[in-house]
């Protein structure tokens, strides 16, 4: 086992694009990053379908485009960024549920992200995501993750596969918010930060995105809460102890 590759109930990682046995396996897969470089090296990566048995058939950056691409190609695999304009990689799995719900061709979904962050693992895992792995693993270790997803596995990169186990397992987990989870992962970021008396240019400048932005997140914060202003939305986040 690689520090960053895969792991699948133990076994030592064997990726298709490595053996005879796989070669002439082919998995159907989706890109959704918001960052275009980022999804021309994964697809130089992996996409010689003659080599790695994987056909990319479709891109997107933003939820929107995510949710319209996958439901018009019906890919296999989607590889899903957890942060993404318009909801993050939680509302494309809501969105799609569907899709990952159809007994004889489901969607899976395999998360792909730089954040090795808790919450945002258990974020995507509950929303149905089959797996998380992050963007520092190799690509051998992330085809051989895609066709074990699209087999049905649930894949994790080592370390993060503790967060869901405590999550999962531990008979102390905190019950779900309802509340908190109106908000998108996006969401929840501002509101921490606004929490801890961040203003909106620290915020922009943090998260790299437009003041505009910020005020935008905030007023949508605010009105899911139903909160009038950021001293009612600090004594709610402090009192659930997001701070």
């Amino acid at each position: 086992m690689t520090e960053n590759g895969p792991t699948a109930a133990g076994e030592p990682l064997a990726g298709p694009a490595g053996d005879e046995a796989g070669a002439d396996r082919r998995v159907r897969v989706v890109l959704v990053d918001d960052h275009r470089m980022f999804r021309t090296g994964v697809q130089a990566e992996i996409g010689d379908t003659g080599r790695t048995g994987v056909e990319v058939v479709g891109e997107a950056d933003d939820v929107d485009q995510a949710v319209s691409v996958i439901s018009a190609t019906r890919p296999e695999v989607v590889l899903l960024d957890v942060h993404l304009p318009g909801g993050g990689g939680v509302e494309v799995l809501r969105r799609c549920a569907p899709l990952l719900g159809d007994p004889e061709n489901p969607v899976r979904f395999l998360a792909l992200s730089v954040s090795d962050a808790a919450e945002d693992v258990i974020g995507v895992i509950r929303g149905g995501a089959r797996g998380y792995v992050t963007k520092n693993i190799t690509g051998v270790d992330l085809i051989d993750a895609i066709f074990r997803v699209r087999d049905g596995d649930a894949v994790f990169s080592p370390r993060l596969a503790g967060f869901v186990l405590d999550a999962f397992a531990s008979t102390d987990a905190p019950p779900i918010d309802e509340d908190l989870d109106r908000l998108t992962q996006r969401e929840r970021e501002v509101l921490r930060l606004i929490a801890r008396g961040y203003s909106y240019k620290e915020i922009a400048k943090q998260l790299f995105i437009s003041v505009k932005t910020v005020e935008s997140h905030v007023s949508a914060v605010l009105r899911k809460l139903q909160l009038s202003n950021r001293h009612e939305l600090t004594r709610w986040a402090t009192a659930r102890r997001l701070v």
